[in-house]
């Protein structure tokens, strides 16, 4: 089991930049596959981008050169690195963490990119 709490949304002027952070408590964080999800009001929830255990990313086209997503085991935490932020990265942003087809979810953070 693990549990997420993401922190670091807000309010950005399109073009500006956020870092959001997942930190993780629970056991074999290392060994999880981690991810960053949005959903936009009345969309549904998409992949962002996704980090495996063996530190392979996948990053959706929509944010690719934009977005970085990266982790550190020490500190059970995983990192979305959100620039050049458009209007249409808005939305509520989700930690995902998975493990043989169990996934876990945090209770996200809002992100929103207006002037």
């Amino acid at each position: 089991q693990v549990q997420l709490v993401e922190s670091g949304g807000g309010l950005v002027q399109p073009g500006g930049s956020l870092r959001l952070s997942c930190a993780a408590s629970g056991s074999i964080f290392r060994f999880y596959d981690m991810g960053w999800y949005r959903q936009a009001p009345g969309k549904q929830r998409d992949m962002v981008a996704v980090i495996t255990s063996g530190g392979i990313t996948n990053i959706a086209d929509s944010v690719k050169g934009r977005f970085t997503i990266s982790r550190d085991n020490a500190k059970n935490t995983v990192y979305l690195q959100m620039n050049n932020l458009k209007s249409e990265d808005t939305a509520v942003y989700y930690c995902n963490a998975a493990l043989n087809g169990i996934n876990y979810w945090g209770k996200g953070t809002l992100v929103t990119v207006s002037s």
